[in-house]
């Protein structure tokens, strides 16, 4: 029974950390902090944009976030929420995220999948992602 009761606290333990990953996607895009968001990656990381843009690589991903980010511009807020997280292996995890531009023209939502692993040190960072854009209609 108390390796259960561990058990589940390092869970929960990871999915609060996992959780802390996704709320710092959304901390650090809001605030165009370009190095902040870069440190979320893994070196072997891979990222779909939700243009399809293809980045393989930390420096592929550094490069693309460095021209990009800075001078994004959008009318409203962004939200990001880790509304389902699938353990793989006690290490990898696959995070379904909910990410909801708030405009004055309304609500659009994209379905970025972040598949993300835990580092020797207890980190949990982004190695596989996608992200895509939720039609409505």
């Amino acid at each position: 029974m108390i390796r259960m009761d561990t058990e589940n606290a390092d869970i929960n333990a990871d999915i609060k950390a996992i959780e802390e990953v996704v709320a710092t996607v959304e901390r650090t895009q809001g605030a165009k902090d370009v190095e902040g968001f870069l440190a979320l990656f893994h070196p072997d990381a891979l990222w779909t944009t939700g243009h399809g843009k293809v980045l393989i690589g930390f420096d592929a991903i550094a490069e693309f976030t460095r021209a990009v980010l800075p001078a994004a511009s959008w009318d409203g807020e962004i939200t990001y929420e880790a509304v389902h997280t699938q353990f793989l292996r006690p290490d990898v995890a696959a995070v379904k995220v909910r990410q909801v531009h708030h405009s004055p023209e309304g609500e659009t939502e994209g379905a970025p999948l972040y598949v993300m692993t835990k580092q020797d040190d207890g980190r949990w960072l982004l190695h596989a992602c996608q992200n895509t854009a939720v039609r409505t209609e």
